[in-house]
């Protein structure tokens, strides 16, 4: 098989962005410090002052202290260390379109969502107000990693602080895409993941809202590093590179949405043309990410055939060992029997027009050959 770059046309940012090439030499250089971070002696300070100097950065970009920039190995230790850190003695609700680390990282009430695929806030208030007002933990996805929805997060905080609720929100996929600090979204917590904006996987944080020192319980107690909140000897080559990645992310953003919102509409037009619908269209979304839509076809199948005409793109989730199955988030949504039949398009920073018109071509060739199968069969 061929896995050059060149060879194929890559559409599934949202499971993982090409790394930028800021990032691999942040990751070159920090490779090249020899000491451990938690070392006094001189090669342990200059570890040190790399993990300080990316660990500020971040910080900055997202409006949080450094000392509340908690460094994880991405987004999914970010978000249960989170949930589970916050949700003492607190009801957890989560919204019926999260990500499956959240789903799973506690016993939680299911927010739903409407047919657009944004929090239904109507549910959310009545749920903050049963059971008595016991305070709550409220998990919200600021972007949906499937359909790329955006979720009006300012409102939806306003909303649980007035029940005295906390709020954690996954920005796994809208980080480095769409602007927000942690003072604008009004949250207790984000995650984020930096291989989701062009850095290396393995690095992630967890930010905390507060003007001082936010505590909170560790999952990995260790040897006392990220100020007791995280155990283990940071991975310095990882965190480095995906601060450079987030900081190029971050400037260039405006431009990037919108280069990637006007291929994208290329693609939406070319597939409803071929017989799809967009789910989540009425929505605000990323400009990267569509979720296309073909009634009694496959998901499976789709993927298989624009594999074979290299095109690279998914299902949803990366997160499933591979896996093609019904898209919870799009059966949250109500598509019903066709919430196995969608894959989704989702544009990284990298992208070429070439690549989206040999995507284009591969879609409608395929959508033209595909025969529908039974309800109940996707």
């Amino acid at each position: 098989m061929n896995t050059r770059r060149d060879s194929f046309s890559y559409l599934d940012a949202n499971a993982s962005e090409p790394v930028r090439p800021e990032a691999l030499a942040a990751m070159v250089a920090a490779a090249d410090v020899v000491g451990n971070p938690a070392s006094v002696h001189r090669a342990g300070r200059a570890a040190r002052a790399v993990l300080e100097t990316a660990r500020e950065g971040l910080a900055a970009l997202f409006g949080v202290m450094a000392e509340n920039c908690v460094l994880t190995s991405g987004g999914t230790e970010a978000n249960v260390l989170a949930i589970t850190g916050q949700a003492h003695g607190r009801r957890v609700l989560v919204g019926a379109s999260e990500h499956d680390a959240v789903r799973a990282a506690a016993r939680a009430q299911v927010v739903p969502v409407g047919r657009d695929g944004v929090l239904d806030t109507g549910a959310l208030e009545r749920m903050l107000a049963a059971d008595g007002g016991t305070p709550a933990l409220v998990c919200v996805m600021l972007a949906n990693n499937e359909t790329g929805v955006i979720n009006p997060v300012r409102d939806i905080a306003a909303l649980c602080h007035a029940h005295g609720a906390l709020v954690h929100v996954d920005a796994v996929q809208a980080a480095g895409r769409i602007p927000f600090t942690m003072d604008g979204l009004g949250a207790d917590s984000i995650a984020i993941s930096g291989h989701k904006f062009g850095g290396p996987k393995g690095a992630g944080a967890l930010l905390l809202a507060g003007a001082r020192f936010h505590a909170i319980t560790p999952l990995l107690a260790g040897g006392g590093q990220e100020q007791g909140r995280r155990g283990g000897t940071p991975a310095l080559p990882a965190i480095a590179g995906m601060t450079a990645a987030a900081t190029v992310a971050v400037a260039d953003m405006a431009q990037q949405a919108t280069r990637l919102a006007a291929l994208r509409d290329r693609i939406e037009a070319a597939a409803v043309a071929a017989g799809a619908q967009i789910c989540g269209a009425d929505a605000p979304r990323l400009a990267n990410t569509s979720s296309l839509l073909l009634s009694g076809r496959r998901a499976q199948t789709q993927l298989i055939a624009l594999d074979m005409a290299g095109c690279c793109v998914s299902a949803g989730s990366a997160c499933s060992s591979g896996k093609v199955t019904r898209s919870h988030v799009l059966d949250a949504m109500g598509f019903g029997e066709d919430a196995g039949c969608a894959i989704r398009v989702s544009l990284p920073w990298s992208v070429t027009q070439a690549q989206v018109d040999g995507f284009i071509a591969a879609y409608t060739a395929m959508a033209g050959r595909l025969p529908a199968v039974q309800a109940g069969a996707a």
